[in-house]
């Protein structure tokens, strides 16, 4: 398979994960990282590390929204629920 080709298939995978986190919203992080050992945040500082190691200017708070899909403290405020 050409590299550019690994590349495309990769992003499309990447940005379909992308969705179905934003969209199964009662999937809580913890969750996450308990059962699969990442979550939207993990995503989030890998973003941010790739954008790092290419010499892209990106913070943290920036490269949550773009996984979120809105800002972290609105996604925390709207579907974060309490640990029991």
């Amino acid at each position: 398979m050409e590299e550019s080709l690994r590349v495309e298939l990769e992003a499309a995978a990447f940005r379909q994960l992308v969705r179905h986190l934003r969209e199964r919203t009662e999937v809580q992080n913890i969750d996450l990282m308990e059962l699969a050992g990442f979550c939207r945040n993990c995503l989030s500082k890998w973003y941010l590390a790739a954008a790092d190691e290419r010499g892209q200017e990106l913070d943290y708070e920036a490269a949550r929204e773009l996984i979120y899909g809105m800002p972290y403290s609105d996604w925390k405020a709207r579907y974060q629920t309490p640990r029991p």
